[in-house]
């Protein structure tokens, strides 16, 4: 039988039931109707009719009219016989009325024709009695058939609520769990339902689908065992040393190169927890490091990249590292699921021996440019001495013009000294407990000068509970030195500077702020690269003192960045350790 009428079948019942019971109610009260007005009708008159005639017999001897009355209502008596010896009473009464007529004085006649009529009222009185007891059971009769019907009804109701939901939801709970099962990849699962209703018929389709996904599913994992065959070879094929492991962080490929440079063998990797495995390998924790984060919990979509380093056979290599995450988008909701990571590994070491070579160039160039030069300087401050001799304004002017050029050169050569030292490592820190605001002030008075020349004010806020910080006083000068100068550089005539120096918990908070063009947000992340200078600008600089900051404040364990808008100008921010 199919859902459909199942539901009619049940419904139908209860609507058949509900019918049933309202005919019968409605015929029980009609029966007590009935009861109740054969009593008025039948009864009623017969008790009245005698009545009136009682009521005439007692007025007799002083109205003349009552026999008239008694007459009448003997008619109306006549005509109304209902229960059985009515009417031969009633008979009786007549023949007892004729003789009171005839003899109105007589009280024999008088007192039979009342004792006769009382035997009226009597049956009466009598068929009342015996109808309401009737009536009384035909009420209690219709109060028990019409409870059981209910009962009846009220349990038909509870079987029809109960077992025709369940005859809907049974079906499809199991449907739904068997969708469940197949989503999850179990295509061997089938729908059990035997019958011929709509479900049955949906659960063989269901089966049939199951059979085709199954079908499906094994011709589909050939193909992808001879892709994944495919894929090995080419990435065997390729010269970087390549790993893969999914989201639960299992090893799941590998290629040649990788093996050849990290010295593991294949059966060793494949299938293991990365995470774990890195406890116990150099090589593998370095992968899973960039800087200090942990790459393998990176959600940027890939594109993570550092440099790690590891000694072959004597020789350091060095690698450059990419982290490129898989997703894959669920349909329909185009939602990225993240599925798998890929490390690849290109070999910089060539590179890095060429970068090498060229800091130990500039390192020894500008140290061997040094000394000329300052002999260069030394020579042009003896002839400004008078006593070498009197020079006249435009020799003068000609000298002063090849000091600014042979400082210009000293500052340069200065710069690519600090440069190298910290591109090799070797920045020589003299770690010490110092005053930021002395510092502040030294950095500050250097420029004085310059700042005047241009018409700049300094706004300069230091906090009266600094602590000390512990640097290297010097470095540390020369980075602020530079970020005001820069400040200065950059500034508009007539502008001002704002420098601050506050207490943040274990840190001091040093900041130069000025106003001018600002830096766009393209540019923000590469201020601090060697050489860089933001296109556009018409400032002359090598380039080279931002990113020297940025190495000598790192080197003490201190932090510098900078927050800008174009058109608003530039906050440079550097944070020192406080002396413990």
């Amino acid at each position: 039988m199919s859902i459909k009428s199942k539901i009619y079948l049940g419904i139908g019942s209860l609507f058949i039931l509900l019918i049933f019971m309202a005919f019968f109610s409605i015929n029980q009260i009609q029966l007590l109707g009935k009861a109740s007005e054969n009593i008025l009708k039948d009864n009623k008159e017969s008790l009245v009719y005698a009545k009136n005639i009682l009521k005439a017999l007692s007025e007799m001897e002083k109205d003349s009219a009552s026999m008239i009355t008694i007459a009448s209502n003997l008619e109306k008596q006549k005509q109304n016989i209902t229960e059985i010896g009515e009417d031969s009473i009633t008979e009786s009464l007549v023949m007892e009325f004729n003789l009171l007529k005839q003899n109105p004085k007589n009280k024999l006649y008088y007192t039979r024709f009342q004792s006769t009529l009382f035997e009226i009222i009597q049956v009466n009185l009598e068929a009342i009695e015996s109808k309401n007891k009737i009536a009384s059971n035909t009420t209690n009769n219709s109060i028990i058939l019409l409870g059981l019907l209910s009962m009846f009804c009220f349990i038909a109701a509870l079987v029809v609520l109960f077992r025709l939901p369940r005859i809907i939801t049974k079906p499809i709970k199991e449907l739904t769990l068997s969708i469940k099962k197949i989503a999850a990849n179990d295509y061997h699962h089938r729908v059990k339902l035997e019958g011929s209703n709509e479900l049955d018929e949906l659960a063989r389709s269901f089966n049939e689908m199951a059979i085709k996904l199954e079908d499906y599913n094994k011709s589909n994992i050939a193909k992808l065992l001879a892709e994944k065959k495919i894929t090995e070879t080419l990435i065997n094929k390729i010269h970087y040393p390549i790993i893969c492991f999914d989201n639960h962080k299992k090893v799941t490929l590998v290629n040649d190169e990788f093996l050849k440079v990290s010295g593991l063998l294949e059966k060793d990797l494949i299938g293991i927890n990365i995470l774990e495995f890195a406890a116990e390998n150099d090589f593998i924790s370095q992968l899973l490091i960039a800087g200090e984060d942990n790459l393998v919990n990176a959600s940027d979509g890939g594109g993570a990249s550092s440099r790690i380093q590891i000694e072959k056979q004597g020789k350091e290599l060095y690698f450059e590292k990419e982290i490129q995450e898989i997703f894959y988008t669920l349909q329909p909701e185009n939602e990225k699921q993240l599925i798998s990571f890929v490390i690849v590994l290109k070999n910089i070491t060539k590179y890095m021996e060429m970068d090498q070579a060229k800091t130990n160039f500039i390192a020894t160039i500008s140290h061997e440019l040094k000394t000329p030069i300052t002999s260069i300087k030394f020579g042009l401050q003896l002839l400004e001495n008078e006593k070498t001799g009197l020079l006249n304004p435009e020799q003068l002017d000609l000298i002063k013009g090849c000091e600014e050029d042979t400082n210009t050169l000293l500052e340069i050569i200065s710069e690519l000294l600090n440069s190298a030292q910290a591109e090799t490592g070797n920045i020589q820190l003299n770690i010490m407990p110092a005053q930021a605001g002395d510092i502040l002030t030294y950095a500050i008075s250097t420029h004085k000068l310059s700042a005047n020349n241009k018409g700049i004010e300094f706004e300069v806020l230091i906090s009266d509970d600094l602590p000390e910080v512990m640097v290297d006083k010097e470095k540390t000068a020369w980075v602020m030195t530079n970020l005001i100068s820069n400040a200065i550089r950059y500034s508009a005539d007539h502008s001002k500077i704002k420098i601050s120096a506050t207490h943040l918990e274990n840190h001091v908070k040093i900041s130069v702020q000025d106003f001018g063009s600002g830096i766009e947000a393209q540019y923000k992340n590469r201020i601090f690269d060697r050489y860089f200078t933001v296109p556009g600008t018409k400032k002359e600089g090598t380039g080279l003192g931002l990113a020297i900051s940025k190495e000598f404040i790192e080197a003490q364990g201190g932090r510098i960045y900078v927050d800008s808008e174009p058109g608003e100008g530039s906050v440079f921010s550097v944070v020192l350790n406080c002396k413990p």
